[in-house]
Order: C-alpha cells, then structure tokens, then sequence
C-alpha cells in the first residue's frame, strides 16, 4: 500500500531524509522499524531521521516487523517510512516565471512517456546532479513521481520542480515561445549531441522505453539528435540516454563560462 487518505506513504532512508530537509510537503507520520521506545539505541541511519522528524514536530511511531510489513508491504524500506502530503506539481508557468527575473539561462528535461518508476526515478537524480530546472511529464500513460520513483531517485524528487500537462506538444510549443530550444533525443537523429550548442536555453526531450518520442512532439522539437553508438545493441537504456545528454550540455556551458 502506498497510498491512503490521499497521502504518499514513502519508504527508503534517502527517500524520507529528502522529504523532510526539503519540505516542500509536510510529513505526518514517520514510522521506524524498532522496539517502542527505542529511543537512543536506534542506528545512525535512523536516528538522523528521527531528530530531524522531532525537529519539526512530526509524530515518531515504533513498529514491529510485523506491522511494518503489513503497513508497507514487501518493499525495500530500509526501516523507515513516512506518510507525507501528495507530491506538490507546479504549473508550466510556474516553472518558466524564475528565468524572467533573474536571467536565468533555462535547462529543461522533457519525459515523453517513460513508464518504468525506475527509469524516471534514475532521470531525476541524474537531472538534480546536472542541474536541471524542471522537468514536464505528461498527466497520461507515463510515470510520475510516486514513491517508488522517489525511492530509486534517493529523494532526488523531492529537489525536482515538476511540472504535469495534459498535452505535451502544446507545453513545448509555450516553451519555444519563451525563447528555449527544444532537443529531441533518438538514436535516428541526424547529428549527435556532440556537434550542436548546447549552451542556451534549452528544453531536452527523451522517450518512452518502447517507442521513443512520439510523432507529434517530435514533430514539435526544433531538431533531434543522437547518441552515437557501436551499433552491438540497438539503442541505450532511457535513462542512461538521457544522463549522456545532460552531462553534455553541462560540459559545454562549463566551457564556456
């Protein structure tokens, strides 16, 4: 189970260390797996979280195995989980309104349709460590950011502003006209990621595991280009794709600074 009265139910150390130090949504029950009052003999993983927890006057409960398992399940949970307030989306706009004060050179990531909590969940880590902005996904037929994708993300989510649509071409149409670049990203792209400038404001579109981007958002990119590859296998995993990408357009604005 994770999910009930609408509120996340998160498991995993990073994932709910995250959660707490970012706060952008209020935790209300952490849950640690140990005797009733524990207290100093917890582990220094899950003491940590448990001050932090104190420290902001989030009720602190003890289970046993058993109830542990019956509250979250067969999941790796580490020990610890939380229930926390559902994951805070931020408009399209909202995303876009910082770079018009502050001049902000933009860097967007765009999931076409990735399915696979873990392949989102490896983006947005990868996405924090290169720093990213934002990140749009599409409201249907992709994965958000559930507990699962924030568990594999080691609470990287938590640090990610997301925004959801309901229709992705129409947001890279309103990002195009905000002046940002939008790159799609397809082993049948006519140049690699190598020969074009990354440097300004852009918007990097990746897709779904199967299919890859979509007709109609490919359509909607500026231009597509491509990860070379040996040609042994038939194309990268999404999320290895998509850090190769992102860690280019970091080497080349650090190159130009």
């Amino acid at each position: 189970m994770t999910k009930r009265d609408n509120r996340d139910l998160l498991y995993g150390i990073h994932a709910v260390s995250a959660t707490l130090e970012a706060g952008d949504r209020p935790v209300q029950t952490l849950y640690i797996l140990a005797k009733k009052n524990a207290g100093k003999k917890l582990p220094r993983s899950l003491s940590g979280i448990v001050k932090a927890a104190e420290a902001k006057k989030v009720p602190v409960i003890c289970l046993s195995a058993g109830e542990f398992k019956q509250l979250i399940g067969d999941v790796v949970h580490q020990g610890v989980a939380a229930h926390a307030a559902p994951f805070p989306f931020v408009s399209l706009e909202d995303l876009l309104m910082p770079w018009d004060a502050a001049r902000h050179i933009p860097f967007l990531l765009i999931a076409d349709g990735v399915v696979d909590p873990h392949n989102l969940g490896a983006l947005i880590r990868t996405a924090v460590c290169a720093g990213v902005d934002g990140l749009v996904i599409p409201k249907d037929n992709a994965a958000g950011p559930t507990p699962a994708v924030v568990k594999v993300s080691a609470g990287a989510v938590e640090y990610m502003r997301i925004a959801r649509v309901t229709n992705l071409t129409r947001a890279i149409n309103r990002l195009k006209d905000k002046g940002i670049w939008v790159a799609g990203l397809d082993r049948t792209g006519g140049k690699t990621v190598y020969e074009y400038d990354l440097t300004g404001p852009l918007a990097l579109v990746v897709g779904g595991e199967e299919k890859g981007i979509r007709r109609l958002v490919r359509e909607a990119c500026d231009y597509v280009m491509a990860i070379p590859q040996a040609g042994v296998v038939e194309s990268l995993n999404v999320s290895v794709a998509g850090g190769v990408a992102m860690y280019e357009v970091c080497r080349q604005r650090r190159e130009k600074i």
